[in-house]
């Protein structure tokens, strides 16, 4: 750790999972929906089979034909994201868990927030390439409003045909909403959407689990296959502590550093559920 603030032993270096890392994966739905990688690389190769190997009925002792699968790769390169948040001196050296931990918060929510931006959207440079920006991938038109959750079985199908299988949707919460509040029919209570018993506030559809974000653009419903889709985070994670900006106020800076990317090698089996205007 680097730190021009004498005293600020609360936060010291072997924490720094604990204090950030944890409460972004956390906060982040990104980090929920989709495989996290782990690297010491600047880059990432994400492996595409583009083709795969040709395999047939062979007789007994008869030569097995050889045919190579057709092979592509995606590069991923993390880009920097921080977050910062001013605290008091008295937190910033206590070494009490609990006040390392509102430190630790206020900067996962800071860098959440800009993680799911990037992934559900389209950010300009530096920002990582984010789902709005994948070209390739599979859209269902759900009509002008939210009437049934037939276009999600749909996705789900659709998905099937490119041997994939959707393991959650993610909404907005108005559109989240709207869905949880359709009725299985005229005159019923019933919502359409189903729960799950393991987490009775999570909402499912045809038993995916549905996500919510307010990253995600309004009238568009993500559905993800989890192990298609990647989210790269290198290992440099960095939290810096100043008190020169603050020096008056007896108030010290926390910086929280990493770096993160993505990577979506099978854009066919990512599915965009969205409403026509």
């Amino acid at each position: 750790m680097f730190t021009t603030a004498p005293g600020a032993e609360g936060i010291t270096p072997d924490q720094y999972a604990a204090l950030l890392i944890q409460p972004v994966q956390g906060e982040s739905v990104a980090f929920q929906v989709a495989t996290q990688i782990t690297t010491e690389a600047t880059r990432t190769h994400l492996p595409i089979v583009q083709e795969d190997t040709g395999a047939a009925w062979t007789r007994e002792g008869d030569e097995i034909p050889v045919e190579d699968a057709t092979l592509g790769e995606e590069i991923v390169t993390p880009a920097k994201v921080a977050g910062l948040t001013v605290v008091s001196s008295e937190l910033a050296e206590d070494s009490n868990p609990q006040a390392q931990q509102i430190v630790g918060d206020g900067l996962a929510r800071s860098i959440a927030r800009q993680v799911d931006a990037a992934f559900f959207g389209r950010l300009p440079d530096p920002a990582p390439r984010g789902l709005e920006a994948v070209q390739g991938v599979t859209t269902v038109t759900a009509g002008k409003k939210w009437a049934n959750l037939d276009p999600f079985l749909e996705a789900i199908a659709q998905a099937e045909t490119v041997g994939a299988t959707l393991t959650s949707f993610t909404a907005h919460p108005t559109d989240a909403l709207a869905l949880a509040t359709l009725k299985e029919q005229t005159g019923s209570n019933r919502p359409l959407l189903g729960s799950d018993p393991t987490a009775p506030t999570r909402r499912v559809i045809a038993g995916v689990p549905l996500h919510v974000s307010s990253a995600v653009t309004p009238g568009t419903v993500w559905g993800l296959p989890k192990d298609r889709v990647f989210v790269v985070l290198r290992r440099d994670v960095k939290v810096d502590v100043s008190a020169e900006p603050f020096f008056t106020s007896d108030q010290v800076a926390v910086r929280g550093t990493c770096r993160i990317g993505f990577g979506h090698p099978h854009p066919a089996a990512i599915t965009r559920v969205t409403l026509t205007a």
